[in-house]
């Protein structure tokens, strides 16, 4: 009886320890949770945001029985890491880098499970930790240095192909001319909304599906060239559907309903590698 009364008590000991932890947690991170909301919530580009949280606590629900039959151990090694993303969250909230702070926050996530309880549990939780990245935007640099490349790489692969098959089209940057109609490849249209859904909904569904990790990559890159190829064939079809129809596809909700169908053939192309790819593990 004492054995068990002092058992009850330990581990009521280290339940009230994780409730404090995971309170001074949500205390000391509630203005990075505050600044991901509003970006979640303000930006089309940024929405898939919300749903990453509930993934990863999914993936780590699925995980729960590995997780109570893994030992536990702690890591005092993962202690500099712990106090490592603790300065750089410091550094974040008084250089104001908004997107450091959600870093840093990932990083003490990881790094306080792997000091708290070991490497088989942090092993076990590594993809849903990695999974959490994915809900930190894109700083604004490097998103303008990726979209406009993107969007001359779009502009001038529809002129190829508007040309080869007998538009006349002329190319002003990221401005296509026709006879009668100005068309702009505007932010939305480079293809890197739908890189950053798919490779979200890429990974997760790899993930699910394949047990390779090798073909779990694959499946994760090629989600980069579909986004592209399906927004070259959206800008190819608004070009078509100016010139031989003078029907405009580009602005209303015609471009938003058409925009949602162009996303769906990306989803479909990609779940038709997941199914090539699939094959191959047999």
């Amino acid at each position: 009886m004492v054995g068990e009364s002092s058992n009850i008590r330990e581990h009521r000991r280290e339940w009230v320890l994780l409730g404090l932890f995971v309170l001074t947690f949500m205390v000391v991170f509630y203005p990075t949770w505050e600044s991901l909301y509003y970006a979640w919530s303000s930006s089309d580009d940024y929405s898939h945001g919300f749903l990453i949280v509930p993934l990863s606590l999914y993936f780590v629900w699925q995980k729960r029985q590995e997780l109570l039959n893994a030992p536990i151990k702690s890591s005092w090694l993962a202690l500099p890491f712990v106090l490592l993303a603790l300065f750089f969250y410091v550094v974040s909230q008084y250089a104001e880098i908004l997107t450091l702070a959600p870093i840093a926050m990932v990083l003490f996530i990881a790094s306080s499970l792997l000091f708290l309880f070991g490497f088989q549990i942090f092993k076990i939780c590594l993809f849903p930790l990695f999974l959490l990245l994915f809900m930190i935007p894109v700083p604004g640099q490097i998103y303008a240095a990726m979209t406009i490349p993107l969007q001359l790489f779009v502009t001038k692969v529809t002129v190829f192909i508007a040309s080869s098959i007998g538009i006349p089209i002329l190319r002003e940057g990221n401005v296509l001319n026709l006879p009668e109609h100005t068309l702009q490849v505007v932010q939305a249209c480079s293809g890197l909304r739908s890189i950053m859904t798919l490779l979200t909904l890429g990974i997760v569904i790899a993930y699910s599906t394949l047990k390779s990790n090798g073909l779990r990559t694959v499946l994760f890159v090629l989600a980069i060239p579909i986004a592209i190829l399906v927004n070259v064939v959206r800008v190819l079809l608004m070009v078509i559907a100016f010139y031989y129809y003078d029907f405009d596809l580009a602005s209303g909700t015609i471009h938003t309903a058409f925009g949602a169908i162009i996303f769906g053939v990306a989803i479909l192309l990609f779940l038709l590698c997941r199914k090539v790819l699939a094959l191959c593990e047999k």
